[in-house]
């Protein structure tokens, strides 16, 4: 079964923040430019490593090595369109974003099955501190290898830029 135990859950989010604390010691030498590569985490529906690869004139790219709760091990992958927006009060720069993709998997609740299939995402960021950004999507995704089905899920999610 691919559904992490609590334990493995536990050790995984322990390594996360691990890395995490290291990778603030650090100094900040590259902020989130073009090109600026951030890595990170993500909690939800699915859960995994992020890695985002930004661009500021032209689509950022977003991969997520992630488990989902339905014993399911996926790679996605997505083109992010992003866009300023105003918040009042808020000094720190968010943006929206939205962008096609694509996932590939493997089931394990019948056997080792793979699965494949189109999906989107949809969300806001926010950069803090030049390069920590925090951000928060939701990614519907439909299916087309092993059955037809619709899909959505999401989360939240922290990236280190380096």
């Amino acid at each position: 079964m691919l559904v992490p135990s609590m334990r493995s859950l536990h050790r995984t989010i322990f390594v996360a923040l691990f890395v995490g604390l290291c990778i603030s010691a650090l100094p900040a030498q590259a902020q989130r430019t073009s090109g600026a590569a951030g890595l990170g985490v993500q909690a939800g529906e699915p859960s995994g490593l992020t890695l985002k690869i930004y661009n500021a004139e032209s689509p950022s790219y977003d991969f997520l090595a992630a488990w989902s709760f339905d014993n399911f091990l996926f790679l996605n992958a997505h083109a992010l369109f992003e866009q300023p927006l105003a918040v009042e009060n808020v000094e720190e720069p968010v943006h929206w974003f939205i962008g096609p993709g694509a996932y590939v998997g493997v089931y394990d609740d019948a056997g080792s099955e793979a699965g494949l299939g189109i999906s989107g995402t949809i969300g806001l960021d926010i950069l803090l501190a030049d390069q920590f950004e925090l951000y928060i999507q939701a990614t519907p995704r439909f299916e087309l290898v092993r059955e037809t089905e619709p899909d959505i899920g999401g989360g939240i999610g922290l990236r280190y830029y380096f």
